[in-house]
């Protein structure tokens, strides 16, 4: 029996398990799919990383090598090249079951008191939208050809255009043509981009790569191998604008269209799921609708910053050590979090007032991009009980306000977060 399993041994499930030891918990298990611990990290070796949780600057492998560092200074037990199967959360007090299989431990079921689920996120492909054109070999999602490069020592094409700008087509962009590639253009489906601004600077703009933004690939072409990619403007309802077309020659075509949490573990076992982040309804400590398991990192939401994917992470590997413990509070009144104008969800989505701290993180984005604005938290009478200003918000970078708990015990009704427009005096 263990006290805790985490499902995932990436940046969510490293942070979460060397919490939970640091809490007190002494019979915790990792179970990572992959050969090696670290997930996405392993294969990020560019800079930017660390800078919130260590102060300094750092490459995607040396930021899991702190984790990993802290992993090995305690009894933590790790099962790689493991695949989780199914959880079965127990019942009435009864322990939850993992059911896993590897190569050499066979099918097992493993009994546990509490959960961590940090799978993480898998990329959209070109069959989830739906690309038409000929279906030639030379597209990739921008992870694929991220690993390929950095850890395979494979240069997937020599003249490659990108379907998106969210961060991974960025890095790519920059790291093809370091690599001696030529990235030809990225295009946008939306009239803003899906990344970090910075990564815009420093990944096109610095490279003279072109940015199309209300654009979208309409056309492929190739017969074995990609020879052509038709980029089309679109109009305000995103379909295609006739006589706009614009043809790139080029042997590569590189998606960067979004992410999916990887949430099938979740769903089977019956958690409360949000239809907005496509990820569990989880409470101020991200204990989801389960008693007993928790839920942290991208397979919740996806993040922009790993710092913060370790910051959520210890708040739920804490959480799973007071359950285990018998250190949980009194959940007293439980306030459920709303998105208002301008907000396309929460995290969490609900607070418990017993329960939390003195300070609640509140986490969102925001569905267009907006400068000198104010976000706003108003109870269901239309209270304000909290106003932070906002010189500059994008969809592509995720925000968060800290809203302290005592003023939320006077609530009427559910909380909602909007972006308001600033009054001029």
């Amino acid at each position: 029996m263990y006290d805790l399993i985490v499902v995932g041994g990436g940046p969510a499930g490293l942070a979460a398990a060397c919490k939970a030891w640091a809490c007190g918990l002494r019979r915790v298990l990792v179970v990572e799919r992959d050969k090696e611990l670290g997930g996405i990290l392993n294969q990020c070796i560019h800079n930017g990383f660390g800078l919130h949780r260590f102060g300094e600057e750092l490459t995607g492998p040396e930021y899991a090598g702190r984790f990993l560092a802290m992993l090995g200074g305690t009894g933590v037990e790790v099962q790689l090249d493991t695949m989780v199967l199914q959880l079965v959360p127990g019942q009435e007090g009864a322990p939850h079951q993992i059911h896993a299989v590897n190569g050499s431990r066979g099918y097992q079921v493993l009994e546990t008191r509490a959960v961590v689920l940090a799978m993480g996120c898998r990329e959209r492909t070109r069959g989830a939208i739906s690309l038409p054109g000929e279906r030639c070999s030379g597209i990739f999602t921008a992870g694929a050809a991220q690993r390929y490069l950095n850890m395979e020592g494979y240069l997937v094409g020599r003249r490659v255009v990108i379907l998106g700008s969210g961060d991974i087509g960025l890095i790519m962009a920059r790291r093809m043509t370091l690599e001696g590639a030529k990235v030809l253009a990225c295009v946008e489906l939306m009239p803003y981009s899906g990344g970090l601004t910075r990564n815009i600077v420093q990944c096109l703009e610095d490279y003279g790569i072109p940015l199309y933004l209300s654009h979208t690939v309409t056309g492929i072409r190739g017969h074995d191998r990609l020879e052509q990619v038709t980029v089309s403007e679109v109009g305000p309802d995103r379909r295609p604008v006739p006589g706009t077309e614009m043809v790139f020659d080029c042997d590569t075509l590189l998606l960067s269209v979004g992410l999916i949490p990887e949430n099938e573990l979740t769903r089977q076992a019956g958690a409360a799921m949000d239809r907005r982040t496509n990820g569990a309804v989880v409470y101020e400590n991200m204990e989801t609708s389960i008693p007993g398991v928790f839920a942290c990192g991208n397979v919740v939401h996806v993040h922009d910053l790993v710092d913060f994917v370790s910051a959520e992470s210890e708040r739920a590997g804490a959480a799973a050590a007071a359950y285990v413990l018998g250190k949980t509070q009194s959940p007293g009144r439980v306030i459920e979090l709303r998105n208002g104008s301008g907000v396309s969800y929460t995290v969490p989505q609900h607070i418990r007032t017993g329960a939390a701290d003195k300070q609640t993180e509140v986490f969102f984005r925001v569905n267009r991009v907006t400068k000198a604005v104010v976000i706003t938290v108003r109870d269901g009478g239309g209270a304000l009980l909290a106003r932070f200003a906002r010189v500059h918000l994008a969809p592509g970078e995720m925000e968060h306000i800290t809203l302290p708990t005592a003023p939320l015990e006077r609530a009427q009704g559910p909380l909602t977060v909007s972006v308001e427009e600033v009054q001029q005096a």
